[in-house]
């Protein structure tokens, strides 16, 4: 009884092997592998298109949220620009909550960073030209090696903040906060343009003969707000 369902088997076993055999079977199989290498090929011809766009959208959580409290993105958005390279000159994002951002070597002159919150920050080796930080948290920050020339410091919190090896040649620090910072190697300080009410209490390796300019340009010791 068993006789006629193992003759259908055997049937289609050989079926089977003689397509296999069939020269289409191959050539649609050799049209599978070349449609993914074909699709592979768009994706990455198509690449530049897309980060295009990814930077586009970028820019638009940037500028819509200009002159806005919080973070509204701009945080994701300043650090992918910067991971890819694109310069973020003159980008303002003033008053923003930016605690935590991450903006290594960037090429960020002429920023508008005033009254943001940059709490533990990192600017390492950036480019901060001519930026303004007016009235901005950088308690924590990191700002070594960072280009910081011309760039305005006034009334800023730079309390326990790490300028070590920065360039602050026409850098402005009136009434700055500078509590604990760290100024060990830090580069043309005596062009500093202004530091009159600046507080420089507890300065971890000030250049010889910081303190002692500070002072004579208006700066205090005080270990109070």
């Amino acid at each position: 009884m068993l006789t006629p369902v193992f003759y259908v088997s055997w049937l289609t076993d050989w079926a089977a092997y003689l397509l296999a055999k069939w020269p289409m079977v191959e050539l649609l199989e050799y049209l599978g592998s070349f449609s993914v290498l074909f699709a592979v090929i768009f994706y990455f011809a198509d690449s530049p298109d897309r980060l295009k766009q990814k930077h586009y959208q970028a820019w638009v959580v940037i500028n819509t949220a200009q002159g806005k409290g919080g973070n509204g993105g701009r945080i994701d958005a300043l650090q992918e620009l910067n991971k890819d390279g694109m310069a973020l000159i003159g980008v303002d994002v003033a008053q923003a909550y930016l605690e935590g951002l991450r903006l290594e070597k960037a090429k960020a002159r002429r920023a508008n960073f005033s009254s943001a919150d940059l709490r533990e920050a990192d600017f390492e080796m950036a480019g901060l030209e001519d930026a303004v930080f007016r009235w901005a948290n950088l308690r924590g920050a990191n700002l070594r090696g960072t280009s910081l020339a011309g760039s305005d410091f006034d009334d800023a919190d730079l309390f326990g903040a790490s300028l070590a090896g920065a360039d602050v040649g026409g850098v402005s620090l009136n009434r700055a906060d500078l509590r604990g910072a760290d100024l060990n190697q830090v580069r043309n300080w005596q062009s500093i343009t202004g530091i009159k009410g600046a507080n420089i209490y507890n300065l971890q390796h000030a250049p010889d003969g910081f303190a002692a300019w500070a002072k004579k340009m208006g700066a205090v010791e005080t270990n109070s707000n």
